[in-house]
This record gives structure tokens, sequence and C-alpha cells, in this order.
């Protein structure tokens, strides 16, 4: 087969590929075309309105995600809020200190959003009696708090 042949080929698989992936029934060249272009509009309007629909429920419903998994000695907290919270950090590790952890590592971000991933050990008896649920409650209270005293609910 010449080039030109195979060229011709693939642009005819590429087409039929087009014609399967948008659903399209048409036959020539530029109907397929036409068709994809439609169905690519389509998609973009849908992920407009997803983006709205996810925009609108986050504005709608701004809580926190707080997940809290035991350790063998401690807990891993994470923590992100959808927003910028200027003072939360400190909120927190005055829980953890109230709770008798001790920070043994931590990730924070605080630019557009705020995000903690901290690892927090107990501290020499004083977190005895502690599990995971009584500090993803205790961490949501501080986060609660914080919102409550900035005047960012």
């Amino acid at each position: 087969m010449s080039s030109r042949g195979r060229k011709k080929a693939a642009v005819h698989q590429r087409l039929k590929q087009l014609r399967s992936v948008t659903n399209s029934t048409a036959v020539n060249k530029t109907s397929i075309i036409v068709d994809a272009s439609r169905y690519i509009e389509e998609l973009k309007e849908k992920v407009e309105r997803l983006n709205q629909e996810i925009g609108t429920s986050s504005q709608n419903n701004p809580l926190p995600m707080v997940t809290v998994e035991t350790l063998e000695k401690g807990f891993l907290i994470n923590v992100f809020l959808e927003k910028n919270c200027p003072g939360l950090l400190v909120s927190i590790l005055e829980t953890f200190e109230e709770l008798g952890l001790d920070v043994l590592d931590a990730r924070v971000s605080c630019e557009e959003n705020f995000q903690l991933e901290a690892i927090g050990g107990e501290n020499q008896g004083n977190a005895e009696g502690i599990d995971a649920q009584m500090v993803k409650q205790a961490v949501l209270q501080a986060i609660s708090k914080w919102s409550g005293n900035s005047g960012q609910n």
C-alpha cells in the first residue's frame, strides 16, 4: 500500500472512531466533524453545570473534612477546608495540647485552602483513654470555636 493509501486509511479509521465516540450516524466527513463539534459543546455545557453545582454545594456546605486514623501510638489527623483560615492552625494545635497529643510530624498548607496532615502521639500518659472519634470531635469543636471567634461562619 502506498503512503497516500495508508494516510487515507488512517484518516478513515480516525473518522470511524470519532463517529463511534460521539454517537454520530453521519456518513460523510463534514457531517461527522459537525456532530463531533456539537458533542464537544454538549460536554462543555455539562462540565460547566457540574462545576456550578459543585461550587454552590461547597458554598452551601463549607463544612470541614476531618479524618482521624488510629496508629500504633497515636493518630493520623487530616483536616481540609475549602478556604484559607488564618489562625485555625493555632486553634487545632491548642486542641492537641489539651488532649495530651504531641505533634510528631505535620504538613500544613494555608494558601487557597486549609490542609493539615498531622501525626499526634500520646504524650507521657496524658492521652490515655482517648480514641480517634474523641480526637475528631475535639478538632471539629476547635474549628467551630475558631469559626465563631473569627466571624467566618
